[in-house]
């Protein structure tokens, strides 16, 4: 359960660092009629809600498996990865065209040192927040919180560019804002895209990757009494997989022994293995 307390405390600490930064971009970006800044306040909002997804879907994600949910609720998570990713690419398409908008016609963009002040409160609240979730998401292998540590890392990048564009219309470069709009519309996109595939990979039950595979192989192969494998079958469990295979031994083997060596398989990828939610081993006889 630390695992799911933890997130939830770094969705709402992404709830509430996103709203600041949202609200004082916003008004900077109206005040000074920014398209770069105007599109980096729509991504923080986007963050906001990036923020309360990753809670609520930590928060069914947690519960416990029942009788309509035998294998728990761990889908939850990728469901609202995915939910999270469709507002980032609506997000795409607002601040895409009012910064294609901007580049090609002129605006009343007027530079001003607040925008500097609050490209640097951006960078320092995120690379805070990017730290802090990157070492739980790494600690729990959540996607869910993976992709909040790479939209706060993304979101240095955005606002070190969009610095980059306000120094440039310090020296009379006002085009500069409208391309960075069109950069961070781009960024923004990659990152959406990267959070679907996975969340779609899990959702439709991707098989476990070749090196845990091959882990797992590995262990089964140490047993000198294992003839063969086969029918090696692998279903994703929320952040975890559940594995099943069939292991061929000698006919003349007691069932009793055969079985023994299935259960030792099965403790030591149980210990070796984290991300192994549960091994089921068929045993035939050869």
């Amino acid at each position: 359960m630390d695992k799911f307390k933890n997130i939830k405390i770094a969705s709402v600490l992404g709830v509430v660092g996103n709203l600041f930064l949202f609200i004082i971009k916003f008004m900077i970006g109206v005040f000074t009629q920014s398209q770069a800044m105007l599109a980096d306040s729509f991504n923080s909002l986007g963050d906001v809600l990036s923020s309360i997804m990753t809670f609520l879907g930590n928060k069914i994600a947690s519960k416990q498996a029942d009788e309509d949910h035998n294998s728990g609720h761990g889908k939850a998570e990728y469901i609202y990865s995915m939910l999270i990713a469709v507002v980032m690419f609506f997000l795409v398409l607002e601040i895409f065209v009012s910064s294609v908008s901007s580049f090609f016609y002129e605006n009343d963009y007027v530079f001003s040192k607040w925008l500097v002040l609050v490209c640097i409160i951006t960078i320092i609240v995120k690379f805070c927040l990017f730290i802090y979730t990157k070492k739980i998401s790494k600690r729990y292998d959540s996607l869910l919180l993976e992709a909040n540590s790479k939209d706060h890392r993304n979101d240095c990048v955005v606002s070190l560019f969009t610095l980059f564009s306000f120094i440039g219309g310090m020296n009379g470069l006002l085009f500069i804002d409208g391309v960075v709009g069109i950069g961070i519309a781009l960024w923004i996109f990659m990152t959406a895209w990267d959070i679907f595939r996975q969340s779609y990979d899990v959702l439709m039950d991707k098989a476990i990757g070749e090196e845990t595979k091959n882990k797992v192989l590995k262990i089964v192969e140490k047993k000198k009494e294992i003839l063969k494998i086969s029918h090696f079958n692998s279903i994703p469990v929320g952040f975890q997989y559940q594995i099943s295979f069939t292991i061929f031994v000698d006919g003349n083997m007691s069932t009793f022994f055969s079985h023994e060596i299935a259960n030792q398989i099965e403790e030591e990828i149980a210990a070796m293995i984290p991300e192994i939610y549960l091994t089921v081993i068929h045993v035939n006889p050869m």
